[in-house]
């Protein structure tokens, strides 16, 4: 049973990685230090992004992904650079699966195997932390050593009081860490846990203080030393540039600003779905589920106080509140099935996961629309694979919705145990705020991927190719009769009574020769 909950964990992850395989913008920056790694490019010094970002994740998921790549490719199962991205996503995915995994153990271990099987349900229903889980975002490198913190706090037996001595060390020592090192948001989890500690003695003010210094000291070091060499830039702590840049500055505002209940009422009901009436049961009914909950609602009550939000910066605790809610689930699931009230506790918990498992698919069958300018730039691929000197300019629609460095197939650099195409000769121009008469003037280009064509085809220089179509919205397509005559539809038709509408978002254009 646990390997069977563990291989769901897996499984769920790498299937949202291979049904939505390309990337957007947000994840640029570490899937490109990825690439820079594995293929000696140096895109993050064209394309930084608005702040430094370090590149420690980067380089430790580039080595772990090379050796798997190597035997791959040995297989016959990697062959082109898109197979390279997908490996460097399910490595990751893989990563914070096994996060998962130990948690779910600690689960089983101090609140029983049913609670854990619902934990493991709970998660592989849920959208957002299994599909972004494989997803080169810094929370998702953040992700994992905060796991592994929260198993050491939490695993221990049933009626037991306190962690080992060594687990709050190691979580705490990795705490402080992620926050040095990946986000320092996280500084805002660690603070709540540490007083949690300290208050029911798990750890004393001594101990706690010696392990941050000492894990604070050698993070530091690390991140300066590793990531001004790759910067070129003397000293920088990436991290630190970002707290200076997005709160002293306040330049996070220029992404928008939400109203300081967005966490609670908007991002935390998405990302938890079902599992946000449970976790509330769960708290209700074990005391050993109010004391897990404590810390994690704390860091969020303390990060909305900043002004800007989103899903992501929160996106740590879900594990926590997922454990309360495997506890509230089996407690509806366990009561006695003899009489109505049990019946109806068990028929809920399983429309709960029923509904969950409706939104995910909905919700996945979306994002593997949305990523117009990685199905255009592989389009675009396929469609002049035998064509040399090709030089095609990458519009931002196409840039920031899946077009990476990885889907560069006949431009090098390659991977030694890759084969390189025989037109290997192109080049992807990225380059931004080119207007189409400058795109029409440079001389050089064959080919645009844009996001309009009238104003190149009326040119009479430029003729369309192909168009791509990108995920626009869904609508309901009810019977006559309205939502009274749903209930007339056969049962195997319902899925045609919410319908995708997609339309056209980006074109491939050939200049006239």
């Amino acid at each position: 049973m646990s390997f069977a909950m563990d291989l769901l964990l897996l499984a769920t992850s790498w299937a949202h990685v291979l049904l939505a395989p390309y990337t957007k913008v947000e994840e640029s920056f570490n899937l490109h230090a990825t690439h820079d790694v594995l293929m000696y490019g140096f895109d993050h010094n064209t394309f930084s992004g608005a702040v430094p970002r370090t590149f420690i994740g980067s380089i430790l998921l580039a080595w772990l992904t090379s050796p798997v790549a190597y035997v791959a490719s040995q297989w016959g199962l990697l062959s082109t650079k898109l197979d390279l991205q997908i490996a460097v996503r399910l490595v990751l995915a893989t990563l914070n699966a096994t996060g998962l995994m130990l948690i779910r153990r600690a689960v089983c271990r101090r609140f029983g195997r049913p609670t854990g099987l619902m934990y493991v349900l709970l998660i592989c229903s849920q959208f957002h932390l299994p599909f972004w889980m494989g997803r080169t975002l810094p929370n998702m490198f953040a992700l994992f050593p905060v796991n592994l913190a929260f198993y050491a706090l939490c695993d221990r037996a049933p009626h037991s009081q306190y962690p080992a001595r060594r687990s709050a060390d190691v979580a705490f020592a990795l705490l402080t860490f992620t926050a040095v090192v990946f986000r320092s948001e996280v500084v805002l989890l660690l603070a709540p846990l540490a007083i949690q500690a300290l208050l029911l003695r798990h750890i004393s003010f001594m101990r706690l203080i010696r392990i941050g210094f000492f894990s604070g000291v050698l993070s530091i070091v690390l991140t300066v030393t590793i990531d001004s060499y790759m910067w070129n830039q003397w000293p920088l702590w990436p991290e630190m540039y970002g707290i200076y840049f997005n709160v002293y500055q306040g330049k996070s505002s220029d992404w928008g600003t939400s109203p300081v209940h967005a966490y609670f009422l908007s991002h935390l009901p998405k990302l938890l779905l079902g599992s946000l009436p449970l976790a509330v049961l769960g708290a209700i009914s074990d005391n050993r589920v109010r004391a897990l909950m404590y810390p994690p609602v704390l860091f969020i009550a303390l990060i909305s106080c900043l002004g800007h939000k989103e899903w992501r910066f929160i996106i740590y605790v879900v594990p926590l509140f997922n454990i309360a809610a495997a506890r509230g689930a089996w407690w509806m699931v366990s009561r006695r099935k003899g009489g109505l009230f049990g019946r109806m506790m068990f028929l809920a918990a399983m429309g709960i996961l029923a509904l969950n498992c409706a939104i995910t698919i909905v919700s996945t069958r979306a994002s593997m629309a949305n990523y117009p300018g990685g199905s255009a730039l592989l389009t675009f691929n396929d469609q002049y694979a035998d064509q040399h000197a090709v030089q095609v300019h990458i519009s931002n629609l196409a840039a920031q919705t899946g077009a990476s460095l990885f889907l560069q197939s006949h431009s090098p650099p390659y991977i030694p145990s890759m084969t390189a195409p025989a037109t290997n000769d192109w080049v992807y121009n990225k380059t931004e705020s080119l207007s189409p008469r400058d795109l029409t003037t440079a001389t050089p280009l064959t080919h645009l991927i844009a996001e309009s064509p009238l104003e190149f085809t009326r040119t009479g220089r430029w003729r369309l190719v192909d168009s791509v179509q990108g995920f626009s919205r869904w609508k309901w397509n009810l019977p006559r009769g309205g939502i009274a005559k749903v209930l007339e539809v056969p049962l195997h038709q319902w899925l045609s009574v919410l319908e995708m509408e997609t339309n056209d978002q980006l074109y491939i254009l050939e200049r006239v020769k």
